[in-house]
């Protein structure tokens, strides 16, 4: 079930890779890169191979076996390579799904019209060491990778947001929440404030009441001394 692999550095043994065999049907990109591979007679065929990477290596020929084990190849790497003429390029006009080759370093690259060449041997290529035709740049496939996680992710932010009209009910309702709040503080303040008036005017009618026994105590005690007085008054008026 293994879909990419990758053995960069590895050290091939009499032109094959220890392991590498047609057990990975399911393969899709493989790269052996700077592995001292001088041969591809001894490929596994790997018919859902899209994505061969066999930069820096000592490959000068052979390119036939590509088209009768890997059929469906898209993207073909062969920079760093020992291929010298477009004779041994022409054995990939077979693998009618080239989209892009890379010949980078190669000694191929310093002919005259090497490019023009390439592309008129190869005419169903797109991309050659990066670039068509017309010198425009081939997309990066992992950049590519990254706008669509991006857009993905941006899908699940929105997702997980909801519809904004969810929001905008929710803050209404938690405006309206608060103004009730803010008008009950008000109201309770209000009462609190009249409680008090209240109770500080109960306060001063005690005090007046108060005020008021004592006068009434010395107009009484008043009248008593009068009433002791009057008793001598009336003595002495008898004894006149």
């Amino acid at each position: 079930k293994v879909t990419e692999l990758v053995l960069d550095n590895c050290r091939s043994s009499n032109g094959e890779i220890e392991g590498l065999n047609d057990s990975f049907k399911e393969l899709e990109f493989l790269s052996m890169a700077n592995v001292e591979l001088t041969s591809l007679a001894k490929l596994p065929t790997l018919s859902k191979l899209r994505k061969l990477e066999l930069s820096d290596n000592i490959i000068s020929g052979g390119l036939e076996v590509l088209a009768e084990r890997c059929p469906n190849l898209t993207y073909l790497n062969l920079s760093g390579n020992k291929i010298k003429d477009l004779g041994t390029v022409e054995a990939l006009q077979n693998l009618k799904n080239l989209k892009s080759l890379d010949l980078f370093n190669c000694e191929i690259t310093n002919l005259e019209d090497y490019r023009d060449s390439i592309f008129e041997l190869l005419q169903q290529i797109t991309y050659l060491d990066g670039f068509d035709q017309e010198d425009n740049e081939a997309p990066d496939s992992e950049d590519d990778d990254d706008e669509e996680g991006d857009e993905d992710d941006d899908d699940e932010d929105e997702d997980e947001a909801g519809p904004p009209g969810e929001y905008e009910e929710e803050d209404d309702e938690d405006d309206g929440g608060s103004d009730l709040g803010e008008g009950e503080e008000e109201e309770e303040v209000g009462l609190s404030y009249l409680m008090k008036e209240e109770i500080q005017d109960e306060d001063d009618d005690d005090d007046y009441v108060e005020e008021g026994g004592d006068e009434e105590e010395e107009a009484e005690g008043i009248r008593g001394e009068k009433r002791k007085r009057d008793p001598e008054d009336e003595g002495e008026e008898e004894d006149d």
